[in-house]
């Protein structure tokens, strides 16, 4: 027998059973969409955790500390040579300086006080700041500010003391457009504003720098992320600065002498280490915190956040694997059916000739056939589900921007495909049995 005249007498033996078809189908189009939607919101949970994670610091980067000033040892300082020695470890990408100084800012009635965080042009490019205006501050001779859209809200009005959360009004402050004068020695300034320096000696008022700014991050005061409140800029034209600003004396925040004198090189508190690969991650973490320094990154608590999720993935995936299993039975019974009714006509095709692999194939394209459409129509009723519920997820503001339901493309086809292997296991039972009717007790049967 032909392949298109298995072909018609499968469609042709489902379609006069419309109603048991239908229902038949209806049990796989539940079932494939409970499986589909259970393991979407596994996948969209850790795929969320995943961006969560990347903003707060990516995947593939490292903090190194070292808040001890301290010791005799000169390795306890993070320098220049020792940024070198950790640029060279295997799998290191970048190792980049970050060079902390606090200072205060003016512009008109409106003062602010925030840390400006100098780094290298290579890693403020890694860091893959979203630019609302200008552009980052790559250049190495200007000092220029780029600051997160949050630092606004630093400032207060110095006539009346109040800030933004006091008021809940944004300051009239324009760092784009407008000069802002920082003050980088804030002793002084404080003092001055005391009269003295704690000694009985007056102090000058310091003096004001007017730095440019290059840009302000994407968003607004109440658009939140990692880096909203941080002020960068290139890491040589501020050291430049600051040397230009305190020349012989000690830059706040560096340590100094015995004799109270600073250094002839500067020392880091913090180093951002940017690694190739994710796999690569702790074994450069473990390799700096041989070599005396704290080291933190995503990665510690990555692994436990990625089994967490996928314990719960394979639970709901559980979940929806019964129903796609009693819609098998369905099938099965489905198929017992058919070959109770037709018994007769299985009888007819053995005594014609046909081979007994036909007949199975028969039954099991008709199994293949329920499973197909059923998961055709469970994936696009997954589709929807999935979309409805990613709506009220971002309409509750439960924090999931990109949803908690993701079906990829891959689990669509493997959704599918399984639909239609469920279908056929579950249509081989009864198609052995017509293979093994008597044809003579077959065509006798009423």
């Amino acid at each position: 027998m032909r392949f298109l005249d298995l072909l018609r007498m499968s469609s042709s033996s489902l379609l006069r059973r419309k109603l048991r078809t239908f229902l038949t189908v209806l049990g796989v189009v539940i079932g494939t969409a409970s499986i589909v939607v259970m393991i979407s919101l596994g996948l969209g949970l850790k795929k969320s955790s995943m961006e969560q994670i990347e903003e707060y610091g990516g995947l593939t980067t490292i903090e190194v500390y070292n808040y001890s000033w301290g010791g005799d040892a000169e390795t306890e300082k993070i320098n220049d040579d020792v940024i070198k020695k950790m640029s060279q470890i295997e799998h290191v990408q970048l190792a980049s300086p970050m060079l902390e100084v606090y200072v205060m800012a003016k512009q008109g009635s409106y003062e602010g006080q925030f840390s400006i965080i100098g780094m290298t042009s290579e890693a403020l490019q890694k860091m893959n700041i979203e630019v609302g205006q200008g552009e980052l501050p790559l250049d190495d001779n200007t000092l220029q500010l780029f600051y997160g859209n949050q630092v606004v809200t630093n400032f207060y009005n110095a006539k009346t003391n109040e800030y933004y959360w006091d008021t809940m009004e944004v300051p009239d402050v324009d760092l784009m457009n407008e000069p802002v004068f920082i003050i980088f020695d804030t002793d002084a300034y404080w003092q001055s504003k005391n009269g003295n320096s704690g000694s009985g000696q007056a102090v000058k008022p310091p003096k004001k720098y007017i730095v440019p700014t290059s840009g302000v991050m994407v968003g607004g005061v109440e658009d939140y992320n990692n880096n909203c409140y941080s002020v960068f800029a290139n890491i040589d034209a501020l050291t430049a600065q600051l040397k230009k600003v305190f020349k012989n004396k000690v830059i706040p925040g560096q340590p100094a002498t015995s004799s109270g004198k600073p250094y002839k090189e500067l020392y880091y508190e913090r180093v951002q280490i940017y690694v190739d690969e994710m796999e690569n991650v702790q074994s450069v973490q473990q390799e700096i915190q041989n070599m005396g320094y704290e080291a933190y990154s995503n990665a510690e608590w990555m692994q436990q956040t990625q089994d967490q999720m996928n314990m719960i993935q394979l639970a709901l995936g559980g979940i929806g694997a019964v129903s796609l299993f009693v819609a098998a039975i369905g099938i099965a019974n489905t198929m017992m059916m058919s070959i109770y009714e037709r018994t007769k006509e299985i009888g007819i095709i053995k005594v014609l000739g046909c081979d007994m692999r036909n007949i199975r194939t028969m039954f099991l394209m008709e199994a293949g056939f329920i499973g197909f459409f059923g998961g055709l129509i469970g994936l696009v009723l997954s589709y929807s589900i999935s979309v409805i519920i990613n709506m009220v997820v971002r309409n509750a503001g439960a924090g999931y921007e990109s949803g908690i339901s993701y079906i990829p493309i891959w689990l669509a086809a493997l959704a599918l495909v399984f639909a239609v292997i469920v279908g056929m296991v579950a249509g081989f039972f009864p198609a052995l049995r017509a293979m093994k009717l008597s044809p003579l007790a077959a065509i006798r049967n009423e």
